[in-house]
C-alpha cells in the first residue's frame, strides 16, 4: 500500500471527513442507482427472453441472484470491518459494521423470499433443507444475532468487540454457502456465472443480470453512506450530551 493510499484511508477514518464526503456522494449515487435499476429491470423484463425450461419464472433470477451476491458481499465487508475494530481499532470500522448489518440482513431475507418464490414452480416446494438454502438461512440468523448483540450491550467499546468476534466466527459460513453445491447434492445448480471456463448463461440474460448486480451494489453503497452519516451524527450528539452532563 502506498503512502498516498494510506493517507487517504486515514483521512476517511476521521468522522468529519467521512461526513463531508458522504454529503457530496449520496445524491449522485442515489441517482445512478435509480438509473441502473431502470436499465436492469428493462433488460430483465423486455430484452431477456423467457427460459426454454422455466418460462417467465426465470425473471425472478434478476432479483434473487443479485440479492444473494450482496448478502455474501456485505458479510465479507463486515468481516473486514471486524478486523479493523479488533486489530487496527479503526475509528469508523465499528460504525461501518453496525450500519451494514441490517442492510445485509435485508439482502439475505430478499434472497430467501425470492428463492422460495422461484423454487415453488420449479421444484414443487417452497422450502427444502438442502445445503445451500440452509446455509443462507444460517447467515440470515447470524445477521439477526449481530444486530441483537449490538443492541443488547450498552457500553460502546464492549459492544464493538463482541460484535466483531461474532462476525468473524460467522464468516466460516461464507465458504460453506459458496461451495455447498459442489460439496453436497443440492437442488441448486452449480455456479453458472463466476466460473473458470466462463459463464454458461446466454448473453441476453447475463447482461441484465450484471446490470442488476451493479444496481444492487450501488444501492448498498448509497444506503451504507446514508446510515453511517446518521450514526456518526448520533454518536457525536451522545458524546455532547455526556460532556454536558459531566459538566453539570
Amino acid at each position: 500500500m502506498t503512502d498516498q493510499t494510506s493517507g487517504s484511508l486515514l483521512r476517511l477514518a476521521n468522522p468529519a471527513v467521512f461526513n463531508r464526503l458522504a454529503d457530496r456522494l449520496i445524491a449522485p449515487f442515489a441517482v445512478l442507482t435509480l438509473l441502473l435499476f431502470v436499465w436492469g429491470l428493462y433488460g430483465a423484463f423486455f430484452v431477456s427472453p423467457p427460459d426454454y425450461q422455466q418460462g417467465e419464472t426465470i425473471r425472478i433470477m434478476f432479483i434473487h441472484v443479485p440479492s444473494a451476491w450482496m448478502a455474501m458481499f456485505v458479510y465479507a465487508g463486515m468481516s473486514l470491518s471486524a478486523l479493523g475494530t479488533l486489530i487496527w481499532r479503526h475509528p469508523m470500522a465499528d460504525v461501518a459494521q453496525k450500519c451494514a448489518a441490517p442492510l445485509g440482513a435485508g439482502f439475505t431475507l430478499l434472497c430467501l423470499v425470492t428463492g422460495s418464490l422461484w423454487g415453488k414452480p420449479m421444484w414443487g416446494t417452497w422450502w427444502e433443507w438442502d445445503a445451500r438454502m440452509t446455509s443462507v438461512l444460517v447467515m440470515f440468523l447470524i445477521y439477526i444475532g449481530v444486530i441483537a448483540l449490538q443492541q443488547a450491550i450498552e457500553e460502546p467499546n464492549r459492544a464493538a468487540r463482541a460484535v466483531a468476534i461474532l462476525t468473524l466466527v460467522g464468516a466460516v459460513n461464507l465458504p460453506i454457502i459458496k461451495f455447498s453445491v459442489d460439496w453436497w447434492s443440492t437442488l441448486h445448480q452449480p455456479a453458472s456465472v463466476f466460473r473458470m471456463d466462463g459463464p454458461t448463461i446466454h448473453g441476453s440474460m447475463l447482461g441484465p443480470l450484471f446490470i442488476m448486480g451493479i444496481a444492487f451494489l450501488m444501492l448498498y453503497i448509497t444506503l451504507l453512506m446514508l446510515f453511517m452519516r446518521a450514526e456518526v451524527m448520533n454518536r457525536r450528539a451522545e458524546r455532547l450530551e455526556l460532556l454536558a452532563a459531566e459538566a453539570d
